[in-house]
């Protein structure tokens, strides 16, 4: 197969639409994507180096191709002496890894496991990502699954989809298995266990069904438009679920029928969104889905995972007839809030004017669009190639 010379690449973020905390107790969660989306390029280069930029965190790393020819030669396969060992070779072999040195073991584990014992070729990997880190949005998992699309592309283990008149691409079921199988690998370097969900959404687009382990993708989505707020509010996922634990131990009677119940949401929100893409959309699917959302954000508030930023922004949003909730794992973090299709844009800028004053970040955008894919030059918006091309 001819060899990338320059190849540029996309995955989405991720959002969860319901059954936050309800999954870590047997219950159906939804994930959606994010149109805001991480974009890559790999560019192929004669320079006997491999570089990556990450301007998003001012980060421009290069190596010599011949240290990572060795540093191959040491690694075999993912276990704690492959991940001491590189640890080592970025410099960091004690303390909490940072954005910058996750995202560089994921990187330097991939391609040098993709590209095997064949020859490492030089070149420049570069990623620019509208998703915020660390606010539960899958930035990671969007990182990861384009490192390892673009990486078995250069590698010639998957075809390149993009032919010359396309503007966007695909791969095939059987590529995109083997994307987000690498794409995990690369998610268990950065977080330890993850669970599988923000890859795949990251891999598949959509929606997707996480149940006891197993995720369902979802042939057919309608895409919705939202308003997507971060609060700023840092918040810890394991102190969070600890603590829907213990309220569900402290009343073993109360709790477990709220979870049946998001389980219920979670069931009837899939119902009314397969509908929606088989019949005329109506106000009707519309009020079911602004209701669900006003139910699932009290049934959290009960589960103790609600903040006061969380309610700021539903309560801000509802003096202007929109419907919104938290995602993710609550205390904090971001929240959602559904827009019709008739909503007017005064009422949308209006409504992110609030949110911004009250010192959140907002953005409009959709969920339910496609997963990773790859871009011809001229899809990718100029702002982003214009962040691209500088290297």
């Amino acid at each position: 197969k001819a060899p990338i010379k320059d190849c540029f690449v996309s995955a989405p973020g991720k959002a969860i639409l319901h059954g936050e905390h309800a999954v870590v107790h047997g219950k159906v969660a939804l994930a959606v994507s994010l149109n805001l989306r991480t974009y890559l390029r790999l560019k192929a280069t004669a320079t006997g180096k491999v570089c990556m930029n990450l301007p998003n965190i001012d980060t421009f790393l290069c190596w010599d191709l011949s240290e990572l020819k060795q540093l191959r030669e040491e690694l075999k396969c993912l276990d704690p002496e492959l991940l001491r060992r590189l640890r080592e070779f970025v410099g960091v072999t004690n303390g909490k890894l940072d954005t910058c040195n996750m995202a560089t073991l994921a990187f330097l584990h991939i391609y040098l496991s993709v590209f095997g014992s064949g020859e490492l070729p030089s070149l420049t990997v570069s990623v620019w990502s509208e998703l915020p880190t660390g606010a539960g949005l899958g930035s990671s998992a969007a990182y990861t699954v384009c490192l390892a699309a673009a990486l078995l592309c250069a590698s010639g283990a998957i075809p390149i989809p993009l032919k010359e008149w396309d503007h966007t691409a695909r791969w095939c079921q059987e590529d995109l298995e083997l994307i987000n199988s690498w794409a995990f690998q690369g998610e268990m370097i950065i977080h330890g266990n993850p669970s599988g969900v923000d890859n795949a959404v990251g891999t598949w687009g959509g929606m997707l069904r996480f149940l006891a382990g197993k995720i369902i993708p979802l042939s057919r989505v309608p895409l919705l438009r939202i308003l997507l707020t971060n609060t700023k509010v840092p918040r810890s996922t394991k102190v969070l679920v600890a603590r829907v634990k213990d309220r569900i131990n402290k009343f073993p009677s109360v709790l477990p029928p709220v979870l049946d119940s998001v389980d219920a949401i979670s069931c009837t929100c899939e119902k009314v969104l397969s509908e929606m893409t088989s019949e005329p959309i109506t106000g009707e699917h519309y009020n079911i889905l602004e209701e669900l959302i006003d139910i699932n954000q009290h049934h959290l508030n009960v589960m103790g995972v609600g903040h006061p930023a969380l309610d700021t922004l539903c309560r801000v949003t509802l003096t202007r007839g929109l419907h919104s909730k938290l995602t993710g794992a609550g205390g904090g973090g971001c929240g959602i809030t559904l827009l019709r299709p008739e909503t007017d844009s005064s009422v949308v800028q209006s409504t992110v004017q609030d949110l911004t004053d009250c010192g959140f970040d907002c953005w409009e955008t959709s969920i339910g669009g496609p997963g990773v894919q790859q871009h011809s030059r001229l899809s990718v918006k100029d702002e982003v190639l214009d962040v691209l091309n500088q290297y």
